[in-house]
């Protein structure tokens, strides 16, 4: 399991970019869109607050801009982001509708008996935009303070050890045992509903550890209410340069993390997708952009159409092994 992001270094209500905002700034970016009145509609098939929520926010009047449109951000959760998605799906390929989504996407499939579309063929993938770095953690009780020395307590108590996660089949699940398969160790899962939650229990001591997004956590490392191990990626993040990576610290081929892609619907015209990737790739790269992902510990780095259709097939395949070694399957 070597494959890593290719080479990267609230529904409670709805932002609306008005037109006039949007008019002042667009000279600051190039002419992508026409300057139409019809807005375009941003999916997120996650919950307001989360970390793609996040994200989208962070660069919705710089998406505003680059589009030369109104963007309406929308969130539609639920079924593990299949119920935003299908939205996506069955908009018409105008390029005004499109999402946001993260891991789960590929890896639903291998997760669920039934998707109501597939994953890979019914969507028009636009950009890999970026990652966010996942660290591994424990309750400070825990007497790790590293790998070796986690992988050591495990071994000798195999029964003793909980691992939290933000629920079946989500990538926090898979990145937890994606680290019990290559330390070749064992601790029971304990799935929450949800991210806030398991890090609540996890400060407690509830449970013993897991896989949480770095951004979400590093104040409770700061604190000291919660250890990291070690981070989940091929690479140091620059938001915790100080933090060594599970692969040098003796596990070299886990890598895992957070990625966040823009789709559309399928059969979106070929200079459609090139004016909707450009409009993306404009606003994320923004000066504004770059700096707000900084603060939040985010890597962005966006792909071509084609490297991201690639980067989908790989990933689902990456996961589908190890959603069957895990037994994970959901109705």
């Amino acid at each position: 399991m070597t494959k890593t992001f290719p080479s990267m270094g609230r529904l409670n209500r709805r932002a609306v970019l008005g037109l006039g905002a949007c008019a002042a700034a667009v000279a600051a970016f190039p002419a992508i869109a026409q300057g139409s009145d019809k807005p375009i509609r941003f999916i997120l098939p996650i919950s307001a607050g989360s970390g793609v929520d996040t994200i989208v926010r962070a660069a919705s009047v710089a998406l505003g801009k680059a589009f030369g449109q109104p963007v309406v951000i929308e969130n539609l959760p639920g079924a593990g982001g299949i119920t935003g998605t299908a939205a996506v799906v069955k908009a018409a390929p105008d390029g005004l509708t499109l999402g946001m989504v993260s891991n789960n996407h590929v890896i639903n499939p291998a997760v669920f008996k039934k998707m109501p579309f597939d994953a890979i063929n019914d969507v028009t993938p636009i950009s890999v935009v970026g990652a966010t770095p996942l660290v591994l953690l424990v309750n400070p009780k825990v007497p790790a303070k590293n790998v070796k020395e986690l992988v050591a307590l495990l071994r000798a108590r195999p029964e003793g050890y909980n691992y939290a996660s933000s629920g079946n089949g989500t990538i926090i699940h898979l990145a937890g045992e994606m680290f019990m398969d290559e330390a070749g160790v064992k601790a029971r899962h304990i799935p929450y509903k949800g991210t806030g939650p398991m890090v609540t229990d996890m400060i407690a001591g509830q449970v013993e550890m897991g896989v949480v997004a770095l951004p979400a956590v590093q104040p409770h490392i700061r604190s000291g209410a919660l250890r990291a191990i070690g981070l989940c990626g091929a690479a140091r993040s620059p938001a915790a340069p100080d933090m060594p990576t599970i692969a040098e610290q003796g596990l070299p081929n886990y890598a895992v993390e957070g990625w966040f892609a823009v789709i559309g619907p399928p059969k979106m015209q070929a200079a459609d997708i090139a004016r909707v990737h450009d409009a993306v790739a404009a606003a994320f790269t923004s000066a504004e952009v770059r700096d707000a992902m900084d603060k939040q510990g985010n890597i962005v780095k966006p792909t071509t159409p084609e490297q991201a259709a690639s980067y989908f097939r790989t990933e689902a395949a990456r996961y589908a092994a190890l959603v069957k070694k895990a037994n994970v399957v959901l109705e």
